[in-house]
């Protein structure tokens, strides 16, 4: 009797742990994606590119190099472009929720907006935004979201640029900023240049379309009204630069960019971050969460922190601007 209720005893204790085991994944030969630890496991990340241009480009590339320094063929891509329409998001975006992704890259601001509407959970980390308390209604934004996202932003020093203006054309005595008006963070560039060219006694006019087909309406407008334009870190001004720079070329009205690619496209001069450094820095976050459990929510938004002056030489050359010395020629 005593050695029958030992080997029930055994037996059950055998259930219980067979029990045990099929409930947490603990025991698979072949070893399944829940007996790894994370990193051992194969990530799946979604990724949400506003529009192909080279910026935002840039930024992917980096994001997606970073993560394959670190994670090798551990990390699997679905990478999707939304060609510069907010709606091709939202469908980009519930397809990587049905879908399940360990992370979302969104890259640009409706890209994260998108993201952001579409799950709560998912950790969402976003480049090219140039400022997320305005992508995110986020009122006295702190630098942490306190939800599921976080990033880095595109944001250059905008008082710097400013003075570019002065620096580079002493006789412009009214400028022009072009920006889509779909686009938060291009309106709060606007608004923040506008003020700081204002101090410096030089007069402003915004000029703004709502999508490519207004562009070169608008352009030419600006172009028979002031001496100079600005154009910020804009999505749909880096994809229509080569448009913007067929008016403004031909009115000899030289342009002053938010960044290097819309600088390449357009304009003569620009402060501009990299946006191959700040898809890295991305990348490098990613890791953190998904290998090393970082909380996203905690995460505070990541700036490069060293803008370089860059110029374009021919079209100095033809305004007769002279260069600093600090400034870097833009190849190509």
């Amino acid at each position: 009797m005593k050695f029958k209720r030992i080997l029930a005893s055994v037996l059950s204790c055998a259930l219980i742990a067979t029990s045990l085991m099929a409930v947490t994944g603990c025991s698979d030969s072949n070893g399944s994606s829940d007996s790894k630890n994370p990193a051992e496991k194969t990530y799946t990340v979604g990724i949400c590119q506003l529009v192909q241009h080279p910026a935002l480009d840039a930024a992917t590339a980096g994001f997606k190099k970073a993560l394959t320094e670190k994670l090798g063929d551990k990390v699997k891509f679905d990478e999707q472009n939304a060609a510069g329409d907010s709606a091709n998001c939202n469908t980009i975006i519930n397809q990587f929720v049905a879908s399940n992704v360990d992370l979302i890259m969104a890259n640009a601001t409706p890209a994260v907006q998108a993201a952001v509407s579409g799950t709560p959970d998912i950790p969402i980390l976003g480049t090219s935004v140039t400022e997320y308390g305005v992508a995110l209604g986020i009122d006295n934004f702190s630098g942490k979201t306190g939800i599921n996202v976080s990033g880095t932003s595109d944001l250059a020093p905008l008082d710097k640029q400013a003075a570019m203006f002065k620096e580079l054309l002493p006789e412009a005595k009214k400028v022009g900023i072009l920006y889509c008006s779909n686009e938060a963070n291009s309106k709060y560039q606007a608004e923040v240049v506008k003020k700081e060219l204002t101090n410096q006694g030089i007069e402003v006019a915004e000029y703004t379309f709502a999508d490519s087909n207004d562009i070169a309406q608008v352009v030419a407008k600006a172009c028979e009204e002031v001496d100079a334009l600005y154009i910020p870190t804009d999505n749909q001004c880096a994809n229509n630069a080569e448009l913007i720079n067929n008016t403004a070329e031909v009115a000899g009205k030289p342009i002053i960019a938010g960044e290097e690619g819309i600088c390449k496209g357009c304009g003569i001069a620009t402060l501009s971050i990299s946006y191959d450094n700040i898809g890295y820095a991305t990348g490098l976050m990613a890791y953190e969460i998904l290998v090393n459990g970082a909380d996203i929510s905690e995460m505070a938004i990541q700036y490069d922190d060293a803008p370089v002056y860059k110029y374009m030489a021919d079209r100095c050359t033809k305004y007769n601007i002279t260069v600093p010395e600090n400034y870097v020629a833009i190849e190509g």
